[in-house]
């Protein structure tokens, strides 16, 4: 059986403390501040980048260079044989593209397998999860590869903004759609399923906006995810800033499901820049079935 290693991004929102203590790899996402290069969970950390993010510095997202890519993979290879490597969504960013025309070089061809699941936050934290278990049930680089982008759309996110300056500071909303947003103090739902970030719907009280969380991933559960009795997924609370207010949302979603473990992790930095501080989610991921 092959010696097989574990990459995902720091948009997986595993710290490199955790990483090693899941025995797997994550690549830091990098982030211009003011015109100075960061990056996640090396020399920014999630309070300096709200401080700096409430300070209205000029901050900006990019993803992996090559080289930094390149490097991390030949120096896994030195006591690895291949490469599982799962980037965030290809939908919301274009390093998986990026890594996927990487992994077509010679010297990666066979050895590197690069997984298109459209996964981010704490979704993509367990495929990386399910890949380990999947390594020590016995399955090829390829395998897995294949396994998780089958299951790419078992999954579901939604998440509650705070305030839409932040969407309106990346272009994703017009400034008119911002102003009235504002001015009705709405709590837009987002949602992602797949490939994009859409929206879902608007509340106008922060309990309302949890209350359709919470009846999405009901719903979701009972037509896709095989019924509440069933038990067969995974609940899973992120947040940006604001950890008393997730930890008071989780207990409210404990309420709901109350025999189901829930994990709680903050959301990447890479998606804090663009919803701002307050957002809460909650998601919900299907057990994969290893065979």
């Amino acid at each position: 059986m092959k010696k097989i290693a574990v990459i995902t991004d720091s948009n997986s929102g595993i710290t490199q403390a955790q990483a090693k203590a899941l025995g797997l790899f994550v690549l830091p996402m990098p982030f211009m501040i003011d015109g100075e290069t960061y990056f996640e969970d090396i020399n920014l950390k999630q309070n300096e980048f709200y401080e700096k993010l409430k300070s209205g510095a000029d901050i900006s997202t990019s993803q992996p260079s090559p080289e930094a890519v390149m490097k991390l993979w030949d120096e896994v290879l030195n006591d690895y044989e291949e490469i599982v490597h799962i980037p965030m969504s290809s939908g919301l960013s274009g390093s998986c593209q990026s890594a996927l025309m990487l992994s077509g070089e010679d010297e990666y061809d066979g050895k590197v397998f690069v997984v298109n699941n459209q996964r981010i936050s704490v979704t993509q934290r367990q495929s990386c999860i399910d890949a380990m278990n999947l390594i020590k049930a016995g399955y090829s680089g390829s395998q897995i590869k294949n396994i998780l982008e089958k299951d790419k759309f078992n999954s579901s996110i939604y998440i509650m903004l705070d305030t839409l300056f932040y969407l309106k500071k990346g272009g994703r909303i017009t400034p008119a759609a911002a102003a009235l947003g504002t001015l009705l103090k709405l709590k837009p739902v987002l949602t992602i399923q797949g490939e994009k970030l859409d929206a879902f719907s608007k509340a106008r009280t922060v309990s309302a906006g949890k209350a359709a969380m919470l009846s999405a991933i009901t719903n979701d559960i009972e037509t896709r995810f095989g019924g509440v009795l069933n038990k067969n997924y995974s609940l899973q609370i992120a947040y940006t800033y604001d950890t008393e207010a997730a930890k008071k949302f989780a207990g409210e979603v404990k309420e709901t499901f109350p025999d189901i473990d829930i994990h709680m992790d903050p959301l990447s930095l890479s998606v804090a820049c663009h919803i701002g501080p307050g957002a809460l989610a909650v998601a919900c991921t299907q057990h994969l079935k290893i065979g």
